[in-house]
């Protein structure tokens, strides 16, 4: 796998490459057994200047998470969307219903920049008493200027690692239960990005992540996409030592041609030209992600970094055991913190 294979689509080990898209890197799967978590857009007024990756709660035709969700209940698969805004998720939802009327698709409310609802959206989702075999953390939002969550942590490292992390958490128990009654192996997968290689100096900034001064948006992204990888890699190495029959993996799903385009800055649009060989539609930014969550060629695969259908090396810092390790005992101790200020 190289530049060459990301310009031609050759497929790589999998059998699959760049070109492939969600349907066919999912073709004969039969996940009818299976009931899959999406999370989804996370649009809010207060992230107004910010960019939103097209994930499950976009409207319309258009997102990952979306054509994610589609395949996935083409496949046969109970889709819980899990979205802030429920209005544009339920349009997620009818127009997947008005392709496959039998698709099982349910929306939930969910907002990861609070700990609150993410709290409340797994009560609810507890509530329904489903089993849960696949949790997809899709959901994500970059660029953005500096701000706080109502948690008072840094945006984007409070939305997509840790609300991420939390859910992710309070949901562990029902996939262990899950897969010990069912004996069918549970997957997470952390969508997380290329941009994990453009991260701060240091890699995590522990001891500042909620400083303004040396704030840069894309490297904070690039910091929370990192701490995707790194927290995959942590959750995998736990399960292992328990013998628990969960694989946690992370995936890049590729630059993707989507919506996002509209509400990015010149920059992003100059990036776009200079580099349009390296991007992908929606089908094939999905396919990722659908292999690594419901393929049976990655039985027993647990904490690697995917790249167009094929494991790939991710950065020094994602590899990094004692980096993942440092970064889980400070995410639970944000949590910690975050909650008895709560």
């Amino acid at each position: 796998m190289g530049i060459i294979s990301l310009i031609t689509g050759w497929p790589g080990p999998s059998g699959f490459g760049s070109a492939t898209t969600a349907e066919q890197a999912t073709a004969g799967v039969d996940a009818a057994d299976l009931t899959v978590i999406i999370t989804g857009k996370q649009t809010n007024i207060n992230h107004s200047f910010c960019i939103y990756r097209n994930d499950s709660g976009s409207g319309g035709a258009s997102g990952i998470g979306l054509e994610t969700s589609r395949v996935l209940a083409l496949r046969g698969a109970h889709v819980i969307i899990a979205a802030r805004n429920m209005e544009t998720a339920n349009e997620a939802k009818q127009t997947i219903l008005k392709t496959y009327e039998n698709a099982k698709i349910d929306v939930l409310h969910l907002d990861l920049s609070s700990l609150n609802s993410v709290k409340t959206f797994a009560d609810n989702f507890l509530a329904l008493n489903l089993p849960l075999n696949v949790l997809i953390n899709n959901a994500g939002i970059m660029f953005c200027p500096y701000q706080l969550s109502q948690d008072g942590i840094e945006m984007q490292f409070a939305t997509n690692h840790l609300g991420h992390f939390y859910l992710t958490n309070l949901l562990l128990d029902k996939m262990k239960n899950t897969a010990s009654a069912t004996g069918i192996e549970g997957r997470i997968v952390n969508v997380s990005s290329v941009a994990h290689l453009h991260t701060y100096e240091e890699g995590i900034k522990f001891d500042a992540i909620n400083d303004k001064n040396s704030y840069s948006d894309k490297k904070a992204y690039g910091q929370s996409k990192l701490a995707s990888i790194l927290h995959a890699n942590e959750l995998s190495r736990r399960l292992k030592e328990e013998g628990v029959n969960i694989t946690v993996n992370s995936v890049h799903p590729g630059l993707i041609m989507t919506n996002l385009m509209k509400h990015s800055l010149n920059l992003m649009r100059i990036m776009k030209l200079v580099t349009y060989l390296l991007w992908k539609n929606v089908p094939q930014g999905a396919a990722t992600t659908c292999y690594v969550a419901v393929h049976p060629n990655l039985k027993g695969v647990s904490g690697k970094y995917f790249l167009d259908c094929n494991e790939w090396p991710a950065s020094d810092f994602a590899r990094d055991p004692k980096l993942a390790k440092k970064l889980w005992d400070y995410s639970n101790h944000l949590l910690d913190s975050a909650l008895q200020r709560s």
